[in-house]
């Protein structure tokens, strides 16, 4: 009998113990404002609790890196050498048309942009350092002649009204304007007339009036360079001419798009001097 009681004795102290052991791991949880869990640590301060790797597993997303945009090396509205040999270089793609005019207008926004989308570039029609990279390894450096090339001499079409005296020859046929000195032709230029309802006259005329700086009065727009010869129509530069090309039209002008040689040509045209506009 004693041995009984002493064997119950003993027994209701073990289960007294483990009872007082799992009491200690409920305060111990709920100290933490958790239940605690078999195999999983707890946070030992509210810092590392609130921390997002600590509550989701995950990573704090990175910011987005913001990457400047990329300048232009050429661009869009200037003009030189430069845009020349650009001009020249999609020339050689056949992207570009025409001869170089050292002008960056929409038609060279077009075929930069050309290139661009068929190179796996952004077709932004800006010249960026990627976009001049990539544009010379795939062409050859144009040459002096390929930059500046010559307007075809036309003077095996000159109406024979321009073989005497000094006369601004306009050839509708072949779109260009001589500069002739007693049959002898000085210089030649590329040139556009008016459109369907405001065509440019033909026949003979003299130059009446010249304005360097001219501005129309009827459109507002500039005329720099302006030889009169009819009325209000007169060779003058155009910047449109030159950015456009023939895909544009004058109001009855005509239109000269290289600024260099209609610079130099109003320079040595004279009032009175002969104009004969033909086909």
């Amino acid at each position: 009998m004693h041995d009984r009681r002493m064997r119950v004795a003993v027994a209701a102290a073990v289960a007294a113990l483990a009872a007082g052991s799992l009491a200690g791991c409920k305060a111990q949880g709920a100290q933490n404002g958790q239940a605690g869990r078999p195999g999983k640590s707890i946070p030992a301060s509210g810092a590392a609790a609130s921390s997002p790797s600590a509550t989701s597993g995950r990573r704090p997303a990175a910011e987005p890196t913001v990457r400047p945009a990329a300048r232009p090396v050429i661009a869009s509205g200037s003009s030189g050498d430069r845009v020349r040999e650009l001009q020249a270089r999609l020339r050689q793609l056949g992207l570009f048309g025409r001869n170089p005019t050292g002008y960056y207008g929409t038609v060279t926004a077009a075929a930069v942009r050309t290139f661009q989308s068929g190179h796996g570039l952004a077709g932004t029609g800006q010249v960026t350092t990627t976009t001049w990279a990539r544009l010379r390894a795939l062409t050859q450096p144009p040459s002096h002649t390929a930059m500046y090339p010559p307007t075809a001499n036309p003077a095996a079409e000159l109406d024979a009204r321009c073989l005497t005296g000094r006369v601004l020859c306009v050839s509708k046929t072949s779109r260009t304007l001589s500069w002739v000195v007693d049959g002898k032709v000085r210089s030649a230029m590329d040139v556009r007339f008016g459109a369907q309802y405001t065509p440019t006259r033909e026949g003979t005329f003299r130059v009446n009036f010249k304005s360097r700086h001219h501005v129309s009065t009827i459109y507002h727009t500039a005329m720099p360079y302006a030889m009169f010869f009819s009325g209000g129509q007169a060779v003058h530069y155009s910047s449109d001419f030159a950015a456009r090309g023939y895909a544009g039209a004058s109001h009855g002008c005509v239109n000269v798009r290289d600024l260099g040689k209609i610079s130099a040509l109003f320079d040595q045209v004279r009032t009175g001097d002969k104009v004969v506009i033909h086909w």
